[in-house]
C-alpha cells in the first residue's frame, strides 16, 4: 500500500475553487469595489470550467454580499472594509451563516476576537428602519410626481 500523498487533493467542486479565488481577488484588491468582474467567458476560460460553473462561483459571491448583478450589464464588486487576506475584515451575513449552519461572530469568536453580534444587530435594526423610511418617503414622492405627470398629460391633452 502506497503511502496518501502529501497534498490531498481538493474534493470540493469547480465552484467553490472558483468563488474562493474570486473571493481572495475582491478582497485583496485585484478587484476593487464598484469595478465590473471580468466576462462570464472571460472566467470560464481563466478556470477552465463551464458557464454553469461560474455562474454557480457568482452565486456564492452574490450570497455572501460580495458582488451583485445588474440584469444584462454584469456582475460587479459590492462596497467591503475588507483589505487584506479574505479573513480579516470580512465577516459573511447572518442570513448566509444561518444557512451554513454558523452563528454570526462564530469565526472572531474562535480567532480571540471580542463578540460584538448583539451591538452590530442594534446598529443593523436602527439602519433598516431608517431604511424603511426612506423607501416610505421615496415611495410617497413618486406617486406625487405619478399624479403631477397625470395632471400636466391631462392638462396638455385639454389644449386645442
Amino acid at each position: 500500500m502506497s503511502p496518501p500523498p502529501e497534498s490531498k487533493q481538493d474534493r470540493r467542486p469547480p465552484y467553490q475553487h472558483a468563488a474562493d479565488e474570486l473571493r481572495r481577488d475582491i478582497l485583496q484588491g485585484r478587484i476593487k469595489p464598484g469595478e465590473q468582474m471580468p466576462a462570464i467567458r472571460e472566467l470560464q476560460e481563466r478556470f477552465g470550467v463551464a458557464n454553469m460553473t461560474i455562474r454557480s462561483a457568482l452565486n456564492v459571491l452574490r450570497d455572501e454580499g460580495l458582488v451583485y448583478t445588474i440584469h444584462g450589464r454584469g456582475s460587479f464588486v459590492a462596497d467591503h472594509d475588507g483589505g487584506g487576506e479574505f479573513s480579516v475584515g470580512y465577516t459573511a451575513p447572518a442570513w448566509y451563516l444561518a444557512n451554513k449552519g454558523e452563528k454570526p461572530g462564530q469565526a472572531e469568536r474562535a480567532e480571540g476576537r471580542p463578540d460584538d453580534a448583539e451591538a452590530a444587530g442594534a446598529t443593523l435594526a436602527e439602519m433598516l428602519t431608517a431604511l424603511r423610511d426612506e423607501i416610505r418617503a421615496l415611495s410617497a414622492d413618486h406617486q406625487e410626481l405619478r399624479r403631477e405627470v397625470e395632471e400636466l398629460k391631462a392638462a396638455q391633452q385639454a389644449k386645442p
